[in-house]
């Protein structure tokens, strides 16, 4: 019974903490692409925008296998996606705090069903930030083409933030679970 007392417990902690990290990492991208479209761009490009940016979620698993990266983790590690993983979800700070409390606790257990769980979030999370690197890529060519310099800038950077480097993190995952 205190197994899963404590399962139940490490798994709140874990969704809270997994909460937290995903608020701040979504108003860090959010709120200056809400401000550019509700200062700069008209609702129906907006609506354009968005049903053109959720096409990768339709997309099968396959089409993400055959546009990864690489299909070994050296590129993902020189790239620098290891240290993206500290902060994200899931990831490496997260589960230090977990493993203060819970000191028994593993993000993955070496099970085949943990390990098809975490393989099936990957192309989930994947496909989500896709469809946003997507919309946020249309809302940086449209800053472009009005010549918002400094609005398509920080459209860039904020799609490498949140949007190219958590799609990395996917793959790296998945390389390294197949592995």
């Amino acid at each position: 019974m205190r197994v899963d007392n404590n399962l139940s417990k490490i798994k709140r902690l874990l969704a809270v903490y997994n909460m937290a990290l995903n608020v701040i990492w979504s108003a860090l991208a959010f709120v200056p692409v809400f401000c550019f479209c509700y200062t700069l761009l008209a609702g129906n490009l907006l609506y354009t925008f968005m049903l053109i940016g959720i096409v990768p979620i339709f997309l099968p698993n396959a089409f993400f296998n055959k546009i990864q990266l690489g299909s070994t983790p050296v590129i993902y590690k020189k790239l620098g996606v290891i240290s993206v993983n500290k902060l994200a979800q899931n990831g490496g700070f997260v589960n230090k705090l977990i493993r203060r409390k819970y000191p028994q606790y593993k993000a993955v257990l070496y099970q085949r069903s943990s390990i098809n769980k975490l393989l099936a979030q990957t192309y989930i999370n994947e496909k989500f930030h896709y469809s946003m690197l997507v919309f946020f890529a249309l809302l940086m060519v449209y800053a472009l083409i009005k010549a918002y310099r400094g609005w398509a800038a920080a459209l860039f950077i904020i799609n490498i933030a949140y949007n190219v480097y958590p799609i990395l993190l996917q793959q790296y995952i998945r390389l390294k679970l197949k592995a």
